[in-house]
């Protein structure tokens, strides 16, 4: 079986101001038979993922069913998000969902248990980028609320509508989608750098206070991906030639590994293994998937 894996951000809330200018292609298909882990990980399982219907969201979707889990994807964009639903079969569906309004919060969890079954794994992964603003003057307060607003407002409700139905369970296991725009400055803009700085911090805490009731709590900060949402970050000096190859071209020039290229993929399998019982021990932590270049590295010119 092929599933298409959609290079495209998580993003639930966009404009048509925010990717007019953006096209992005879609990566390699990838088959179930050829993944290199045994088939069975997630075998019962039952997964929530906000933010499924592209990017990272899909990747994670389709690696999760790869794996026997069943699936329930919430996002905005019906259309895209059904398609990936198509594409994976009778283990997955579609619930419509704005991660800032708390009642369709409540309602994709309650929908995913009424069509899966008990809900074991929550994935926050719906976020937005906002304008990539290189100086704080310019920066509309508006903007940097509306990122708040589905980053970190969205993380916390998604979480504690999660929590109100893994908590009488006593089991659970709850993973956020950060960045290392959490773990290094001068990565992204203010208000995406402060919403993932949150959502670590959010990471964290309910990791202290929800292991009590068997429920583990991670994060995952992946580097820079050709996705949608972090295309508008690619220098203006950078961006000769085809767009996504020039944004793999720049990340690549400013790797510490040297050699592979981080994909949507990546980010699933690490995913895959923080809701799988090889991680039973494994909560609070924030995993960064960067090739190491957050220990050497400071900075990708986001403010020269």
């Amino acid at each position: 079986m092929l599933f298409p894996i959609l290079l495209l951000d998580d993003n639930l809330h966009i404009s048509n101001e925010d990717t007019s200018a953006i096209k992005v292609g879609l990566s390699p298909f990838f088959e179930l038979e050829n993944l290199n882990a045994s088939v069975g990980r997630l075998e019962g399982k039952v997964a929530l993922v906000t933010g499924g219907a592209n990017g990272i969201g899909a990747a994670i979707a389709c690696h999760f069913a790869a794996h026997g889990a069943r699936v329930c994807i919430a996002d905005l964009e019906d259309d895209a998000g059904r398609s990936v639903c198509q594409s994976i079969g009778p283990l997955a569906s579609y619930v419509h969902c704005n991660v800032t309004i708390e009642s369709d919060v409540s309602n994709a969890v309650n929908a995913t248990e009424s069509t899966h079954g008990p809900l074991d794994i929550l994935v926050n992964n719906a976020g937005i980028a906002g304008p990539p603003y290189r100086d704080i003057r310019d920066a509309l307060t508006d903007d940097f609320q509306r990122v708040i607003d589905v980053n970190v407002r969205g993380v916390f409700l998604c979480t504690k509508h999660a929590a109100r139905v893994m908590i009488p369970r006593n089991k659970g296991c709850i993973i956020s989608i950060a960045s290392t725009a959490a773990v290094r400055g001068g990565l992204a803009s203010h208000a995406y750098a402060a919403s993932k700085h949150a959502v670590v911090g959010i990471t964290k805490n309910c990791a202290a206070e929800l292991g009590a009731h068997g429920i583990k709590v991670n994060c995952i900060s992946p580097h820079a991906i050709a996705t949608r949402l972090s295309m508008p970050y690619l220098p203006e000096n950078e961006g000769e030639g085809e767009a996504v190859a020039a944004f793999e071209n720049f990340v690549a020039k400013n790797a510490n590994l040297k050699g592979p290229t981080l994909t949507v993929d990546d980010i699933a399998q690490a995913a895959v293994y923080l809701a799988s019982d090889e991680a039973k021990y494994v909560s609070g932590l924030n995993l960064v998937v960067d090739g190491g270049f957050t220990s050497v590295v400071n900075s990708m010119g986001m403010f020269s």
